[in-house]
């Protein structure tokens, strides 16, 4: 279990710095060890102590005489790196540094934070922190509280990892206000050894944990976070992981020189990670509560088996005792990518033997205000067994008559028996207090507001299309990446990073687009007998290094169909890009073979450190950057993700033959985000890339590259 063990379950700790001035954090993690009625054995490490809390107090690691699992250290950086130094002598299977004054500070503490990493790997111990806030694991059989929280939550199926110590501790009195439970919880610091993928990977082998919840601020891992993440969220024990990550509203990366580097950011490349993964992205901590509440919602089968309950498809059941919220919850149903379901006729007829005459016997089912127990659990009965409904929202509103409790008991009594998800809206705190603690206590998710239940669905929804995604066949291509690195070199050794589309149409025709017949022109007259040899009509392009966007600057002209207009054009070109930019030198102007009609989109690519190639794709030409219609995905990905990709935009219906147009060739918009995928990933001098407009034409058709452009740069291998 990758040597975490030691550090959750530890049969004995060492507090070192352990303090008995109340209000200092060795004083407050011993106190909270000893509170939480630890069941291994402590140790107060304190030279000038003879006992902490009546506990006897010992020197130094040494003077303790047996044998000692993890050591907590709370002293300053200096005399951490000394205590670690003794941990490791000691023999001790896991390290867990609280104090502050590492890496976060400067040069001088990640000196030292760099030492302690380098020791406790030759030594094969994992450590946590520095700058943290503990580790806690309520368990029965441990119940470690190693932190400097006061607050031992109760136990439940769910683990946390955060990055920040402070949000941990607002997260856990947060719990303690819904009866939230978990299994462990950790707060992770500068990450100096132990980061969230070694936690990821220990929690989905954890047993006792069923979902993982995870503040994130940053990664320092790539593609190999993601490929790990996905075994994790889909291999053969799923396990749910919800994240919430700061900084997204940040403006991201520099813009850059091309479409896709301005509308790529970091928040671009986390978005990416977490869909690639598998990751559910939450807003906000209630709404973290909210998902893991839904997805720790488990039930055991006839077999025995304990199944997670994930509805099959997008049809919801509502079930209400007031219109109102039952129409807040429609909204938010639809809202949230789900249906309201239709039901059978031997659904509304068992519906209509039960319920009064002014009861809504459809889809949001309302059962009158005045409904007892008996009411609810006939409606929930029949809409249950609907062949036609995935799952069933249930919202109780409290009513003089209403009786909550026995309300629950009967939802409780339904859910034992089937397979699909029943969630719960007991809108208000007080009257409805003791059915939702019963739901609660029987597993059974419920809200407070039916706006917070419906998103919940949704989630579990889309984690269930996510479980059952259709695994395609990958394409095979015979790219000629030694042409494609050819032509790299000849640029890069000519001077070029900025290339436009003579070269950049040769890099893309080596791996499978399909690109225009192509001349440069440097007079007129020489762009007239092109255009006659090349047949028309063309398209006529300004070549310039400082004229990035072409458009802006007057250096396009589609549809010239003789020799006169090529003549007139190009002086028209060369003329607007002197006055665009007055010290743009001008290579000459790109005389084209015109493409057939298409849909515009983009295709692009922006190069980060440690994550590697964004990939972008959207509707592009001039509205890229209006409608920024765009999804991203890290480079490498094959064709599973890259029709995940192109479907995700909100504009992929207009491909789809939408309204009496054609359907587009998508299948052809699969293989080129594959193969420009490859092209990325075999590259590295490949900085920034736009192939925009890529025109895609009707289905069979394919479809071609319009325009392009690309940043290299020179690499350690070059």
């Amino acid at each position: 279990m990758n040597g975490l063990d030691a550090i959750f379950s530890p049969q004995s700790v060492a507090v070192i710095g352990a303090s008995s001035a109340p209000g200092k954090v060795g004083h407050d993690i011993f106190a909270n060890i000893l509170k939480g009625q630890y069941t291994g054995t402590l140790y107060p490490v304190n030279p000038s102590a003879k006992s902490i809390l009546s506990v006897r107090a010992y020197k130094d690691l040494n003077d303790i005489p047996d044998l000692v699992d993890l050591a907590m250290i709370i002293l300053p950086p200096h005399l951490a790196v000394k205590s670690v130094e003794e941990s490791i002598k000691k023999d001790v299977k896991g390290i867990v540094i609280v104090s502050a004054g590492f890496r976060e500070v400067g040069s001088e503490g990640r000196k030292m934070e760099d030492r302690i990493t380098d020791m406790c790997k030759e030594a094969n111990i994992r450590v946590i922190g520095p700058n943290c806030l503990g580790v806690i694991n309520p368990l029965p059989d441990v119940s470690l509280n190693a932190s400097f929280s006061s607050r031992m939550p109760k136990t439940g199926n769910i683990s946390f990892i955060s990055q920040s110590g402070a949000l941990c501790t607002a997260v856990l009195d947060f719990a303690a206000d819904r009866d939230f439970g978990f299994s462990k919880f950790i707060s992770i610091g500068n990450k100096a050894d132990v980061d969230e993928l070694d936690l990821l990977r220990y929690f989905h082998k954890d047993m006792d944990t069923e979902v993982i919840m995870i503040y994130l601020e940053e990664l320092r891992r790539g593609p190999e976070f993601i490929e790990a993440v996905k075994e994790i969220t889909s291999g053969e024990r799923p396990t749910p992981v919800l994240v919430i990550k700061s900084g997204k509203t940040s403006a991201g990366a520099q813009a850059a020189a091309s479409h896709t580097g301005a509308l790529a950011g970091s928040e671009a490349v986390y978005d990416s990670i977490f869909k690639q993964s598998g990751m559910i992205r939450v807003d906000s901590i209630n709404e973290l509560f909210d998902f893991a509440s839904a997805f720790a919602y488990k039930n055991e089968s006839s077999l025995g088996k304990f199944r997670r309950k994930v509805p099959d498809g997008n049809k919801v059941a509502i079930v209400t005792n007031a219109g109102g919220p039952g129409i807040v919850a429609t909204d938010m149903t639809v809202n949230s990518g789900l249906r309201l379901a239709k039901f059978q006729e031997e659904t509304i007829e068992a519906l209509a033997s039960h319920l009064p005459a002014t009861a809504n016997l459809n889809n949001p089912v309302d059962v009158i205000g005045d409904a007892a127990q008996d009411r609810y659990e006939n409606a929930l009965t029949a809409v249950i067994r609907d062949n036609e409904v995935d799952g069933a929202l249930v919202i109780l509103t409290p009513q003089s008559m209403t009786n909550a409790l026995a309300t629950a008991e009967a939802i409780a009594r339904i859910a034992k028996f089937t397979h699909k998800p029943i969630l719960c809206c007991f809108m208000g705190i007080v009257d409805v207090s003791q059915g939702a603690k019963y739901l609660q206590e029987h597993g059974i998710p419920v809200f407070r507001f039916p706006e917070s239940a419906a998103k919940a669905f949704g989630t579990l929804y889309q984690y269930s299309k996510w479980l059952n995604q259709q695994q395609m066949a990958q394409f095979t291509f015979k790219h000629d990446v030694e042409g494609a690195s050819k032509i790299i070199d000849e640029c890069l050794a000519q001077g070029k990073t900025r290339i436009g589309e003579l070269e950049g149409n040769r890099l893309l025709a080596c791996y499978g687009f399909n690109v225009l017949p192509t001349s440069l022109a440097t007079t007129g007259e020489e762009a007239a007998s092109i255009s006659d040899e090349m047949g028309y009509p063309v398209v006529m392009k300004i070549v310039s290094e400082q004229i990035l966007h072409k458009t802006d600057a007057g250096g396009v002209k589609i549809g010239i169909k003789t020799k006169e207009e090529a003549l007139k054009a190009f002086d028209d070109i060369v003329e607007s890009a002197h006055k665009f930019s007055s010290d743009a030198v001008i290579d000459g102007v790109l005389i084209q073979k015109m493409a057939e009609p298409g849909t515009e989109v983009i295709l692009g690519v922006n190069r980060y450190p440690i994550f590697g190639p964004l990939l972008m794709f959207g509707f592009g030409g001039i509205f890229v950057e209006v409608f920024q219609d765009v999804a991203f995905r890290l480079a490498p990905i094959g064709r599973n993700e890259a029709r995940r990709m192109i479907r995700e935009i909100k504009g992929y219906k207009l491909f789809t033959g939408f309204r009496g147009r054609p359907p587009a060739d998508t299948e052809a918009i699969e293989k080129l985000v594959v193969s420009l995928s490859d092209m990325v990933t075999n590259h590295p001098q490949i900085l920034e890339m736009d192939i925009n407009p890529l025109l895609l034409h009707e289905k069979g058709r394919g479809a071609t590259v319009a325009d392009c452009r690309m940043i290299l740069k020179q690499t350690d291998n070059d």
